[in-house]
């Protein structure tokens, strides 16, 4: 392919830049393809083109044959055509690379027509007698064309990424430079008019790198985008308050450094934005975060299970050195105040005795290199058995060690009580109890830190594994800034700019605490093999207007005002969820079929109340309407399970079963019903909203009564007390999550358009502030 032309940012394209059909068509799985668009443009192109190239060569050649790789032709040809006038319309709005993008949709155009000219039915019927060229006479032919096509289609998707690109990094240069205005002014009046620029250009950037995040294949590139994205969420209100702040106490050396914290950390999550964006790392490697453990245990096992197929691939100075890597990183766990003395004893135990088990291995394999007897072969599969197994009682111990560490820490700091004192204190100007207080929050602020520390090292993922660094980074940095925030107001209690300001940088630390929450079930969940679905969400090409495939209808999102009417609604279903979720993990049989129709509608349920939020997988208000269907779905087969369930029960047991059952009936109908009637007008739409949100709730609490009713007699089944006659007949159907709104990545790629928005809406109160 020709290689877009001097540009920092083509090489980080959807397709790099490097990567050229080869000489093979087969080879097209070879590019290097970075974004889902660019896969999703490509692929069905290089099958359908393998297809006429692999086709088999008979003598005899059937009408069924012929007219089949007509329409392959036919086919390409029209889909190249289509992607042509998208790319002609880009050449249009982009000057610059006008003349570059043209030259390869003629390319393209040309090739797909002389695909659908050799596979053409008028030519394939007797193509000998005329001495045509089609796909039997020269296959070269449609090789040559099908190369030229993969060239200039590619060519075509890194002109468009550049473009995209292009845009992320002119949005951020605008971001940057308002933001150099915004430190520079001296009065609220030219501030109010800069920081309703900065909003709209955050909006901007905001959907852009949105669009960027969720089109990304590399989940790694994907978590640390939603990262830097979540801080540039939270910082925009924060610089907001900071800056009034400081306009309103110019000579408060707290307020300034307050706010000069604000405006570095911005800085530094636009510049990660940019880097990831652009592929790029300025500073090398060295801002890479050291191994994890869950990593190293990974490769550990790999390499010693690796043993079985090559005896001689690693060395044993190799896998020694793997092994005293993760014992060294268990000194994380062993060295902290916070562990317990069971969990250290354990630990230190378990290393010991990992590296007997590797020096037997070693012993071992040593013979094995040296002897091919079957006793040898033996006695290796059990040394390996017996590693790995040590190995992972070390993993498991870790992650029982940092998860229960992280709950009783989320439990005993869920009252906030420090925060609610310095904002007492800094009220009445005390500057003596707010010294104390901000002690006690650089306390806790360590305990947190360390918490984020251990539960890296268990995280199972590389997204989880950065969203921990990403909560590590939060409480290291929020905490000094609450701080400077408590002692600005202690010397100037009367403020209400100032108070504003705590208030802010307050709800930050509280909002990462509950996010925590969420990011120590995920953990929990991987570790349990309990992964969610996740929705493919695809964003390039977009040539704006003249872009004939994505002709839809404008989705519809609550506004500020509706989000607020509907939020203690989605905090009451939340807490449904919570209360479900602890009713499930009571069953020791997690494949229960009712245990498993529980969980996928608390998932749901939770994807919803994230929806109230403007936050997680579901964006707009049909996207909610579609989950409530799909909910109300799930709820029903729920209640077939529960009747062949009763079916199972002994008379006295089976009514109040029932009863509950018939109460969940009419809700699942009237839930479905509601979510497919079609609305028009903004007061419908949100009308239709909360209904669909009030059934769910009821839903979900008639489901937190009959978990624990049907806990109840199983356990007393299980007691031999005679109350099920037979085994049940209720695990035909396995049921799947359909979406799993908790995820953090979920969550985090909501990046606050809506707050941003919000932000900007609220900029008429300045004054008179």
């Amino acid at each position: 392919m020709a290689t877009s032309p001097g540009s920092s940012s083509g090489s980080s394209s959807g397709v790099s830049s490097s990567a050229s059909p080869p000489g093979a068509l087969g080879a097209g799985a070879a590019l290097d393809i970075r974004t889902r668009s660019v896969e999703q443009t490509l692929v069905p192109l290089v099958s359908q083109i393998t297809t006429l190239i692999n086709h088999k060569d008979k003598p005899k050649r059937s009408d069924k044959t012929l007219q089949a790789i007509q329409r392959v032709g036919q086919a390409v040809n029209l889909a190249v055509g289509r992607f042509v006038t998208v790319g002609e319309a880009i050449a249009n709005e982009n000057r610059e690379l006008k003349e570059e993008m043209n030259i390869a949709c003629i390319e393209a155009k040309r090739a797909g027509e002389t695909i659908a000219h050799l596979t053409d039915v008028a030519n394939l019927d007797h193509p000998e007698s005329d001495g045509r060229i089609t796909i039997f006479t020269d296959k070269t032919q449609v090789v040559k064309a099908a190369r030229l096509l993969l060239s200039s289609v590619t060519k075509v998707l890194v002109l468009a990424d550049r473009i995209v690109i292009k845009q992320i990094i002119t949005s951020r240069n605008k971001v940057l430079a308002t933001m150099e205005q915004l430190e520079k002014v001296s009065s609220f009046q030219e501030f109010v008019q800069i920081f309703s620029q900065f909003g709209n250009e955050m909006v901007e950037f905001a959907h852009l790198t949105g669009d960027r995040q969720n089109d990304l294949k590399d989940e790694k590139k994907k978590a640390r985008m939603a990262a830097s994205r979540a801080v540039l969420e939270k910082c925009t209100m924060m610089l907001l308050t900071a800056s009034k702040t400081c306009l309103r106490h110019p000579d408060c050396e707290s307020a300034r450094v307050n706010k000069e914290g604000v405006f570095h950390r911005m800085r530094l999550a636009l510049e990660q934005v940019i880097e990831i964006v652009t592929d790029s790392r300025p500073n090398g490697e060295n801002n890479m975060a050291p191994l994890s453990i869950y990593t190293g245990i990974k490769e550990f096992k790999n390499k010693v299970e690796g043993l079985r197929e090559n005896l001689y691939f690693p060395s044993k100075e190799n896998l020694s050195t793997m092994l005293e890597l993760i014992l060294e990183h268990t000194e994380d766990f062993t060295d902290s105040a916070y562990t317990s003395h069971e969990h250290r004893e354990r630990i230190l135990e378990l290393s010991k005795q990992s590296k007997m088990e590797l020096e037997h291995l070693v012993s071992v394999w040593m013979q094995a290199q040296n002897q091919r007897m079957k006793d040898i072969a033996e006695d290796l599969e059990v040394a390996i058995l017996k590693t790995c197994q040590c190995i992972n009682e070390l993993k498991r111990e870790l992650h029982s060690a940092a998860t229960s560490m992280a709950a009783e820490l989320l439990k005993y700091h869920a009252d906030h009580m420090v925060l609610k004192t310095l904002k007492i204190t800094g009220v009445e100007g005390n500057l003596e109890a707010v010294a104390e207080y901000t002690c006690k929050l650089s306390e806790q602020k360590e305990q947190l830190v360390e918490m984020c520390h251990l539960l890296r090292h268990v995280s199972g993922t590389e997204p989880l594994e950065i969203t921990c660094i990403h909560a590590e980074d939060t409480f290291r940095v929020t905490g000094p800034q609450i701080i400077s925030a408590a002692e600005t107001l202690a010397l100037h209690p009367s403020s209400k700019i100032a108070k504003e300001n705590l208030d802010v940088f307050c709800e930050a630390w509280e909002s990462q605490l509950s996010d925590m929450s969420i990011l120590l079930r995920e953990i929990n969940d991987v570790f349990e093999g309990r992964r969610g679905e996740k929705r493919v969400y695809l964003s390039l090409p977009r040539p704006g207007k003249h872009n004939a495939n994505l002709k839809a209808l404008k989705p519809v999102k609550l506004d500020t005002e509706e989000q607020a009417k509907i939020a203690k609604l989605g905090v009451e279903l939340h807490l449904l969820t919570s209360d479900i979720d602890s009713e499930t993990e009571k069953w020791e049989d997690q494949e229960n079929e009712i245990v498993r129709y529980g969980q996928s509608m608390s998932s749901m349920a939770y994807s919803m109340y994230l929806f109230t939020r403007g936050e997680g997988l579901l964006k707009t208000t049909q996207d909610l309407f579609n989950q409530a269907e799909i909910f109300a779905t799930e709820a029903t087969k729920l209640v077939s399970t529960l009747h062949a369930f009763s079916n199972q029960l002994e008379d006295d047991d089976k009514p109040l079963l029932l009863l509950k059952i018939d109460k969940l009936i009419p809700v699942c109908q009237q839930l479905q019903i509601t979510a497919k009637t079609t609305v028009q007008g903004k007061n419908a739409t949100f009308i239709k909203v909360d209904a669909c949100i009030q059934k769910t709730k009821v839903v979900m609490t008639i489901l937190s009564q009959i978990l624990p009713l049907c806990y109840k007699l199983l356990r007393k089944q299980k007691a031999g007390n005679g109350y099920l006659r037979s085994p049940p007949p209720w695990r035909e159907n396995r049921i799947q999550t359909k979406i799993n709104g908790e995820s953090l990545e979920g969550k985090t790629e909501a990046f606050g358009v809506i707050s941003l928005e919000h932000h900007v809406a609220n900029l008429t109160f300045l004054e008179s502030k």
